[in-house]
């Protein structure tokens, strides 16, 4: 009967949810920036009575907490849209609102929204029971960033929890065990000597050659990497003309495996290949090493317990509209993009949208992506599943 008195609760807030979930999408914010978001979700449970504590060192970040006593739950809410992914809301073409806008392409407007709703559903349910307990919202930012929670589990925001519970948006209703690559970020800034590159090129020392000789190095080190890595980089050469021997250029990397000790392992040596190419050119070269965050920490017994509830709750209904819209929105993908992701959870004749997965589903299909959700569940019991809230095939950080 509890479960049924909190499903009850939250139904009731679906007018606060749909309210919520439309105020983010129309003031996206990318990570970092997030202030009406942040402010919209803070003023709403103040209003519901938690009380509010904001971080001492990052900008948008809260928590919001209501109740007393054992166990203290944390709910992780995020609301950072992405850049250049301005989208007006119910259409099923590419049609920006602001040409090289900001967008909600992974469904952090939801994210946030839906964990909102949670926290003031189990607020109201231990105001009306007289249960023992603590409900705390965490205000999250900077998730596509990767560094948000990194940060405020840093400052100790996070202390006091018994465990954590995380959503996401996604095309399949599923209890995850595992997910997630863990991740760091580092940039390389060489630099060299200028030269006239007809009239003098003995003399310069170019920063370019010592990147791009990173770039064929971390070529070959892909072939010595474990399962599942991936090293990503973009490059900077410093908007030099092409008769000038340049002396600054830089790369950014990215190093993802599936374990956080792979990443340390990969980016020590992606380190080395960026020292070897300025031995090669005769450069320097300095490193900025950003945040990094961790792989999903797995936990069975939390996804068992997250499955069976996610099998007792009603599984998501669509209107005839609601499944027009899917539709068309797969119209606009390639027909084996659509039937390589129903291959994918081996469910081959699957429609539009999926009910609750297979339970071993992650073991076959990780979820290659990166969050910082991964380090919380590094430091208390973390839950995590996904469910349906796109058409399969379509891809987030997409219009």
């Amino acid at each position: 009967m509890i479960k049924q008195n909190i499903y009850d609760e939250t139904q009731a807030l679906l007018p606060l949810f749909e309210k919520a979930a439309r105020f983010i999408w129309h003031n996206p914010e990318v990570s970092g920036t997030e202030k009406k978001s942040s402010e919209y979700f803070k003023n709403i449970l103040a209003e519901e009575g938690f009380k509010i504590t904001d971080s001492k060192t990052l900008d948008y970040a809260f928590y919001a907490e209501y109740g007393s006593g054992s166990p203290v739950l944390a709910l992780l809410g995020e609301y950072d849209a992405l850049p250049v992914l301005s989208q007006e809301a119910a259409c099923t073409v590419k049609k920006p609102v602001e040409e090289g806008g900001a967008g909600h392409g992974c469904g952090h407007n939801l994210l946030g929204s839906a964990q909102l709703t949670g926290a003031i559903a189990v607020k109201r349910f231990l105001e009306k029971s007289g249960i023992s307990g603590t409900v705390r919202f965490y205000g999250c930012p900077r998730e596509d960033l990767l560094d948000g929670k990194v940060k405020m589990i840093a400052e100790g925001m996070l202390e006091g929890c018994d465990a954590a519970l995380s959503w996401h948006p996604m095309d399949a209703v599923y209890a995850h065990d595992s997910a997630y690559l863990a991740n760091t970020s580092m940039e390389f800034y060489f630099s060299g000597k200028t030269s006239h590159a007809a009239f003098a090129p003995e003399l310069g020392r170019s920063a370019l050659d010592a990147v791009e000789l990173m770039s064929v190095g971390c070529n070959y080190l892909r072939e010595h990497v474990p399962d599942k890595t991936r090293i990503h980089y973009s490059t900077d050469g410093g908007g030099f003309a092409p008769n000038i021997v340049p002396d600054k250029a830089s790369a950014w990397y990215f190093v993802r495996a599936p374990k956080i000790s792979a990443v340390k392992d990969v980016a020590a040596r992606v380190e080395k290949i960026a020292k070897g190419a300025a031995m090669m050119t005769e450069t320097t070269v300095s490193a900025e090493h950003g945040c990094g965050c961790c792989e999903f920490k797995e936990n069975t017994a939390f996804g068992d317990l997250i499955h069976t509830n996610l099998i007792e709750a009603d599984a998501p209904k669509y209107t005839a509209e609601e499944t027009e819209f899917a539709q068309k929105l797969q119209a606009a993908l390639d027909e084996g993009v659509i039937l390589r992701s129903r291959k994918s959870y081996g469910m081959e004749n699957a429609s539009i949208y999926m009910g609750v997965g297979r339970r071993d589903l992650w073991k076959s299909c990780m979820m290659n992506a990166s969050s910082d959700t991964g380090d919380v569940s590094y430091i208390m019991p973390t839950g995590l599943f996904t469910t349906a809230c796109w058409p399969i095939g379509c891809s987030p950080h997409t219009w």
